[in-house]
């Protein structure tokens, strides 16, 4: 994999074993780099990392509607995952359908207030495979 284009984003966190923890159950994440303080997480399918960093400050979450969006494998998984947000009180709308392109899809909280989009069905990869013809 090449280091070319858009390879992370960083987020401030107040724990990263609390943040480590959320991203591997709701966004199948992985730690591939951590070190005091620091931590990067990939699902490993592409060149791309989330940078979580912990601060003591306050933690400012993404304005309304703004949010990390990820794919899941099929509509019943995105269900499973939403039963299991729910139990643990991080779903914050959703499961619901909203036609193509944007699919299958529901909000969760992650332990600092920032959104995750779970999704099935977006037409993100078509779109930009349609557009490098």
């Amino acid at each position: 994999m090449k280091d070319i284009g858009f390879t992370h984003i960083a987020l401030p966190v107040r724990s990263l074993d609390a943040t480590i923890d959320f991203y591997g159950r709701y966004a199948a994440m992985q730690v591939v780099h951590r070190r005091p303080g620091v931590a990067w997480l990939s699902d490993k399918t592409r060149p791309f990392v989330i940078v979580f960093f912990e601060i003591a400050d306050e933690i400012r979450p993404f304005a309304q509607h703004a949010h990390l969006g990820v794919g899941v494998a099929s509509r019943e998984a995105l269900d499973e995952l939403c039963r299991k947000a729910e139990v643990e009180g991080c779903l914050e709308s959703g499961p619901a359908d909203a036609g193509w392109p944007v699919g299958y899809w529901s909000i969760l909280k992650d332990p600092d207030g920032h959104r995750l989009e779970l999704a099935y069905g977006q037409g993100v990869g078509f779109t930009v495979e349609s557009r490098n013809e």
